[in-house]
């Protein structure tokens, strides 16, 4: 009889660690042949990006080879983007890979699966703004965020050589968009910009020449999370210089800068679009299968989709009720991580030939790091101890260490605490004899 085939479409927070959990469990003792699919070769944890963009993160010394973390954990891997589903015959179409020179690594292909796991996470949403796709940068991959990066380098360069002053909107960033990743990243900017320029470029003023603009469309920053998070992350970008525009909707994005609903324009060198969230859009037509109208897969308490009990969905891409908010559990790590481990325990289940369980999302509460200069965030009460009830805003060194915490338990998921104990010593000794900020 041969061995159950299972089958994971993205190497993200969810998609690596249950890959991981399954090859230890499964893979090493031969019950199953797990298999994780990704269009890119290495893994770099999503809520990282905004510091390879700002430069105060090397992807390098964290990424995840997929070939090397398979051959560790008893998985295989297969570079490929899934474009298509044949749910009759239980197969996923992978599109052929091309090199960045055009030529074919990977042909188009099909794989074989008995259980199919689809944890291929979300993307930023333009809800059809002109000029996004053309002029703004995204941060959804580690490539995304070293293009940005490259651009601020180079746009400093250009400014400290050049032989007259600054024009409209030069080394102005406007970031779209002050959810998470958009308040960090303008966080990180203040700090890793002056860094910069102290490397010898010394014609650029900071505070008179770098300037960052934050816009949210909603009547505050943060708006996920409660109005005293808000407050105290809007104060903190303020003090910073940060020039936070909230109520302000873009209509449209153009090649030196934006304009908002109301006429007014905001001129940039660079717009980081940072706004919405939706699942990617070829989910939107899959096989039949359900989804809203962000694109997420319709999944049940056990996180099988609803239309096909072979195939479940989890992270960003899953749309996963939550009865106690009477709501939907939202796209973050914690959930991906959650629904991981879920999953794990529900594929060992079936195997087993036993009842599958019902999934309750645990919210830990949310936390946002403003970079060096502090973190904010709130603590539901099931994770301080469960007689509090509510939650518990904290701030700076305890939530800075609380945030810091959140990656480390991912790695762990991956690694083992021997190589995150020693990853860990190697990378504060090499900090120490090296810039605080990438310059190149």
């Amino acid at each position: 009889m041969s061995a159950h085939r299972i089958v994971i479409v993205g190497g993200g927070a969810g998609g690596l660690e249950l890959a991981t959990a399954l090859g230890r469990s499964l893979g090493r003792r031969g019950r199953a042949e797990v298999t994780l699919v990704d269009a890119v070769r290495t893994h770099v944890w999503k809520p990282k990006l905004h510091e390879i963009a700002a430069g105060s993160m090397d992807a390098d010394q964290h990424d995840v080879s997929y070939l090397a973390q398979a051959h560790w954990h008893r998985f295989r891997f297969r570079l490929g983007r899934m474009i298509g589903l044949d749910r009759e015959r239980r197969e996923i179409e992978l599109a052929a890979f091309v090199d960045e020179e055009g030529r074919q690594v990977t042909p188009q292909r099909r794989i074989g699966y008995d259980t199919l796991v689809i944890a291929v996470g979300s993307q930023s949403n333009d809800f059809g703004t002109p000029g996004v796709a053309t002029h703004a940068l995204k941060l959804e991959s580690v490539a995304d965020a070293r293009r940005f990066h490259q651009r601020l380098i180079n746009a400093c360069v250009r400014a400290h050589a050049q032989g007259g002053p600054l024009q409209p909107g030069q080394l102005q960033v406007a970031i779209i968009g002050a959810g998470a990743t958009g308040v960090e990243l303008a966080a990180q900017l203040h700090r890793t910009t002056r860094q910069l320029v102290a490397y010898g470029l010394d014609r650029i003023d900071p505070d008179k020449d770098l300037n960052v603009h934050l816009i949210e469309a909603a009547d505050r920053v943060l708006p996920a999370l409660p109005p005293r998070l808000s407050a105290s992350a809007q104060r903190l970008l303020e003090k910073l210089g940060v020039r936070v525009h909230t109520g302000a909707k873009v209509a449209e994005v153009m090649a030196d800068g934006l304009r908002l609903a109301d006429g007014r324009g905001i001129a940039a060198e660079l717009v980081v679009w940072a706004a919405g969230v939706k699942a990617a859009d070829f989910l939107a037509d899959l096989a039949g299968l359900e989804t809203n109208g962000a694109n997420q897969l319709h999944v049940r308490p056990t996180l099988q989709t609803s239309r096909d009990d072979d195939i479940f969905a989890i992270g960003d891409c899953a749309a996963c009720a939550w009865p106690e908010k009477n709501g939907w559990v939202p796209p973050r790590a914690q959930a991906a991580h959650q629904q991981a481990s879920h999953v794990a325990a529900q594929i060992r289940r079936r195997l087993a030939a036993r009842p599958l369980r019902d999934y309750r999302y645990r919210d830990f509460g949310s936390l946002v790091s403003l970079g060096e200069y502090s973190t904010v965030g709130n603590m539901m009460g099931g994770a301080i101890g469960g007689a509090m009830g509510g939650s518990l805003m904290i701030e700076g060194r305890v939530a800075r260490m609380m945030y810091l915490s959140l990656y480390k338990m991912h790695e762990l998921a991956l690694h083992g605490y021997a190589k995150v104990a020693l990853d860990t010593l190697a990378r504060l000794i090499t900090r120490r004899t090296e810039s605080h900020v990438k310059l190149h």
